[in-house]
């Protein structure tokens, strides 16, 4: 499904009749994951229409994908904040406008954002914001574009869940309990529609998707959203404020960080946090939009994204028990010397 070819090439082609009047649509896609559907997508044929809240990164998607589209293939950029209903219904409005269509083929609900780790510590509005972009942008994209997709004769809705949809922890004193139980709402009511459609809108399909640790900006997009600078000209209250003195001390335990560590060591150690996340990590952006792409074009309903969401998904399915046993769940992975992680309270001992 993916094939990239030059502008000059795109300006001669003419549109195949299987791509004439295919529409995507991508949300999230200023960044990361969506980006690389929206160009991905576009080489392909398909006119996409793409939004984020952030105006200068979804323009600077619609260049790129415009750039590597074919077969004259239509870009559109959108500024669109999906945990709010009025605005998906005008994100709605306007690429129905813009690329004179009555439906959508492809809706990819991929925007997220981190953020709420703590229900007990962490701020109820930072929780909030966590949930509502993650779950109730999945919800609201739902209620307004289905009737779109339906409308296409064969439309395909495809929600992006994550490794969190089915193991609610990033790992021993790292809870993250808005994202989580976020994701686990989308693959819930992922699985739901799969009866609802087949019984009510059999001219639609649903995915679910979930993606292990893929190199995306989006541990810098979600201090973004929380309207924090960069580490660098970060205060010490907003230091403060996002790392408190247990997190810092959980970064002292695992040796990312020194006792003695100042202010300006822990701005550093946040900028280098944020690129080794999109930078180090073992699938790219690229790399995953394109399993995305071709288990939606196999007829998948389940697509996992890297090694590690397989992995994951294996061990937390073969003993459940044990999915917050660190100890017993990683057991080959743990290093006889290394101490055993503390057991979830009310765990037998």
């Amino acid at each position: 499904m993916v094939r990239d070819t030059s502008p000059a090439e795109n300006a001669a082609a003419e549109i195949p009749a299987h791509l004439a009047g295919k529409l995507a649509v991508v949300t999230g896609g200023g960044s990361g994951m969506g980006r690389e559907l929206v160009r991905q997508i576009a080489a392909y044929g398909y006119s996409v229409a793409t939004c984020d809240w952030n105006t200068d990164t979804i323009a600077e998607t619609a260049a790129i994908a415009a750039a590597a589209a074919t077969h004259g293939a239509l870009v559109t950029g959108h500024v669109c904040d999906v945990s709010d209903e009025a605005q998906v219904l005008r994100f709605r409005d306007e690429l129905l406008a813009q690329h004179a269509s009555e439906h959508v083929d492809l809706f990819f609900s991929n925007a997220g954002v981190g953020g709420g780790g703590s229900f007990v510590n962490d701020s109820r509005e930072d929780w909030e914001r966590t949930f509502a972009t993650n779950w109730q942008g999945v919800y609201f994209c739902a209620r307004v574009f289905l009737p779109l997709l339906i409308a296409s004769g064969d439309g395909v809705l495809v929600n992006t869940s994550s490794v969190n949809g089915f193991w609610a922890t990033l790992g021993p004193g790292m809870p993250n309990t808005a994202y989580s139980t976020a994701k686990f709402a989308i693959k819930g009511f992922s699985e739901a529609l799969i009866e609802d459609l087949r019984s009510h809108a059999p001219e639609v399909r649903v995915v679910v998707v979930l993606p292990g640790h893929v190199g995306t900006d989006i541990v810098a997009n979600s201090r973004r959203a929380r309207g924090l600078p960069e580490p660098a000209q970060m205060s010490d209250a907003q230091l403060a404020e996002l790392l408190p003195d247990k997190a810092r001390a959980g970064l002292i335990g695992a040796g990312l960080l020194a006792d003695d560590a100042t202010t300006d060591d822990l701005r550093q150690l946040l900028a280098r946090l944020e690129n080794d996340f999109r930078d180090k990590a073992p699938l790219s952006a690229a790399q995953a939009a394109t399993v995305i792409l071709e288990g939606v074009q196999s007829g998948a309903w389940r697509i996992l994204v890297g090694e590690d969401a397989a992995m994951l998904d294996t061990r937390v399915r073969a003993n459940p028990d044990a999915a917050y046993d660190y100890a017993e769940l990683f057991a080959d992975l743990i290093p006889p010397s290394a101490p055993e992680p503390r057991k979830p309270q009310g765990a037998e001992q």
